[in-house]
């Protein structure tokens, strides 16, 4: 009687469950939680049970998905969490997360797969990510000053994606602006660490194969330390107390 218990007990766990649950046993769809079939976008269970697995996986996907079920089942182990598209029934595309569980079913070896739809929470990344690099492309201006100088004033914190930025963009940019001297006004930057001042220099070396001269204004005493400290060599870069400085130098030499 117990037992009979716990199994109603699970079934209507996996039934009333948010997240699509699926067992699968030699390729094809032996159960579907009410979930699923919403997720699936299919009429009822019944036009899913029955069905090849394979309908719901993309091409790029299948011989991935093959290999992890042939795994789960020879070792009888889980797969973990794995992200991936799925197809639905209807031939829209949707990124999910799958966890994959080797099972018994009706006395034989199967699959059970909880699948979690990300769509939302993918798209909403990729908003973060283009939001992201609308703020860097601010955050990084290169400014005119007179013809052919210009400044790129750094304000706040450069860390390795912002200064990841710096080196894939400005190089882009000074060209687009027919640039020939860059000044790099550090003046509201108050921290450095090694990989950013890599990046940094890789980006002046970058832009002197371009025949674009590398100027370096406003360096606090802190970020001056920092340098130092690191064992940066600053001899082939001109540096200058201030951005008026710099510009007076070079419109002297204009």
């Amino acid at each position: 009687m117990k037992n009979n218990t716990d199994e109603e007990m699970y079934r209507q766990i996996v039934e009333s469950s948010a997240e699509a649950i699926i067992i699968q046993q030699d390729g094809k769809f032996m159960y579907i939680n009410p979930a699923g079939v919403t997720f699936l976008r299919a009429a009822s269970s019944g036009e899913v049970i029955g069905k090849s697995v394979s309908d719901i996986i993309p091409e790029q996907y299948a011989e991935l998905t093959a290999s992890h079920i042939k795994s789960i089942l020879e070792e009888n182990k889980p797969t973990g969490v794995i992200e991936k598209k799925l197809r639905r029934f209807d031939g829209s595309l949707v990124d999910v997360k799958t966890n994959c569980t080797p099972i018994q079913y009706e006395g034989k070896k199967a699959v059970l797969s909880v699948v979690r739809d990300v769509t939302r929470s993918k798209e909403i990344e990729r908003e973060l990510e283009r939001v992201s690099k609308e703020i860097y492309a601010l955050s990084v201006p290169i400014v005119p000053v007179l013809e052919g100088v210009a400044v790129m004033p750094l304000v706040g914190t450069i860390d390795s994606d912002r200064a990841q930025y710096i080196l894939e963009n400005v190089p882009i940019k000074v060209q687009e602006q027919k640039v020939h001297t860059l000044i790099s006004d550090f003046s509201g930057i108050y921290e450095l660490d090694q990989m950013v001042i890599d990046f940094l220099f890789r980006t002046s070396a970058v832009l002197g194969l371009l025949g674009v001269r590398s100027v370096v204004s406003g360096v606090s005493p802190a970020v001056a330390r920092s340098v130092v400290q690191l064992g940066a060599d600053l001899s082939l870069i001109q540096i200058f107390g201030t951005v008026q400085q710099a510009i007076k130098d070079l419109s002297v030499k204009e």
